[in-house]
């Protein structure tokens, strides 16, 4: 038996060989109706691929897989019938990469550095540290546990929070229900958290009004996790600074007032583009073809429509 895979680039094409016998791969950006009416496994393209997914009516699939962690609103785009992966293991090291790169930029002044290297300027300014502050961490799947360890070097006092309270691997991850308690003692604040009704502004005006003088939000996770009026407001006011890879509206437009508001540093939605993506999508791709060649359950099964 024969088994199709459509990926979106050739350069995935390549990543996958070698193929097992019976495996062919075709490439598919979806931007045109499909080129086969069965193609077992779909891998639509990078943070664009909700733009086809209608394209995957009258194509009978066995599995699409997505190329992102995040998959808020995919099920609404998708035809009934579709499985849909997301892609867990693929973007945890990348994005916490980021989110300590985001922090020590905000804490050391990175970003400032920067623009007086530009300019010819040599102005030393005072920095807070990493070590010694008290890190609260919100979120605690894959990308959370990948930020700990990478936090963990920087002698931080780490404080995770998740959906409920649990001991895990020796180390107390707080409930969401303990933030009014947990806010006022954070000086940063780091969110992996996914996005959806649950966790929307789950940072607003009153969580952030609960935060010390100077504490750092920095967002990894989706733009909608923070109240950005709540934000612009905290920080025009000189109380809290801010480390976004991810913002709401996104991309944000012109003339939106976190550009260049003092005490921001804005990156566009790149915690997982990177040089890790490639080998990691290409070696979830192979998973997913071994799992559906030996008739098993795929991997990361987040939606049945």
């Amino acid at each position: 038996m024969s088994l199709v895979v459509s990926v979106p680039r050739p350069e995935l094409a390549r990543d996958l060989e070698p193929l097992p016998d019976g495996v062919e791969v075709i490439v598919w950006a979806m931007d045109a109706a499909a080129p086969r009416d069965r193609i077992d496994l779909v891998v639509p393209p990078y943070m664009s691929g909700g733009n086809g997914l209608s394209l995957l009516a009258g194509v009978t699939t066995r599995l699409v897989q997505g190329q992102s962690i995040g998959y808020e609103g995919t099920a609404e785009k998708l035809p009934p019938g579709i499985v849909f992966a997301n892609a867990a293991t693929v973007h945890e090291t990348s994005t916490a990469e980021l989110a300590v790169g985001l922090t020590l930029a905000a804490q050391r002044h990175l970003d400032a550095f920067a623009v007086d290297t530009r300019a010819g300027v040599w102005h030393p300014r005072y920095a807070q540290s990493l070590a010694d502050r008290r890190v609260l961490l919100l979120g605690y799947g894959g990308v959370g546990k990948a930020v700990a360890a990478r936090l963990a070097p920087f002698e931080v006092d780490l404080v995770p929070v998740a959906s409920r309270a649990r001991d895990e691997d020796g180390i107390r991850v707080h409930g969401i229900d303990e933030l009014p308690e947990l806010l006022p003692t954070a000086e940063i604040v780091v969110l992996t958290l996914p996005g959806g009704d649950a966790t929307r502004h789950i940072i607003g005006d009153a969580e952030l009004a609960a935060l010390p003088d100077g504490a750092l939000i920095v967002n990894v996770g989706r733009g909608p996790l923070v109240d950005t009026d709540a934000l612009v407001r905290h920080v025009w006011a000189g109380r809290i600074r801010a480390a976004l890879d991810v913002t709401d509206p996104e991309p944000l437009p012109e003339g939106h007032p976190l550009w260049g508001l003092p005490g921001v540093l804005i990156a566009p939605h790149v915690g997982g583009a990177s040089s890790a993506m490639h080998p990691r999508i290409a070696a979830l791709v192979k998973r997913q073809i071994a799992h559906l060649l030996a008739d098993e359950e795929p991997e990361n099964i987040v939606i049945r429509t």
